[in-house]
């Protein structure tokens, strides 16, 4: 049996937040209104990992913290200008999405 975790993050745009998402390597799959004018569903994949961004009112009210682990952290510290800190388990850096969800990008030791 596989058991996989999907975040589901409250956005104010979902365009916007896939452009912000793109530049640490997330890419859309999917997209869902129940008609065209209502709120989007989104969903972005990177490297398997997944995360669905909402802009339902009443769907995760946020906002979130996600830690999420990468191959390299150092090449996204260098995009952000952060330096990653050095933790027992992990190298990690803290980046905050345009909804204030904060993501903690990690590299295992």
């Amino acid at each position: 049996m596989t058991t996989t975790v999907v975040p589901v993050l409250r956005v104010a745009d979902a365009s916007v937040s896939v452009e912000w998402y793109a530049q640490i390597g997330f890419e859309k799959t999917f997209e869902h209104r129940y008609e065209p004018h209502f709120p989007a569903y989104v969903g972005i994949q990177r490297e398997g990992t997944e995360i669905h961004l909402s802009e339902h009112t009443g769907d995760a009210p946020g906002p979130a913290l996600v830690y999420v682990w990468v191959d390299e952290v150092d090449p996204l510290a260098e995009h952000f200008g952060l330096t990653p800190d050095e933790m027992p388990w992990a190298r990690d850096i803290e980046v905050t999405d345009p909804d204030g969800n904060r993501l903690r990008l990690a590299e295992r030791r």
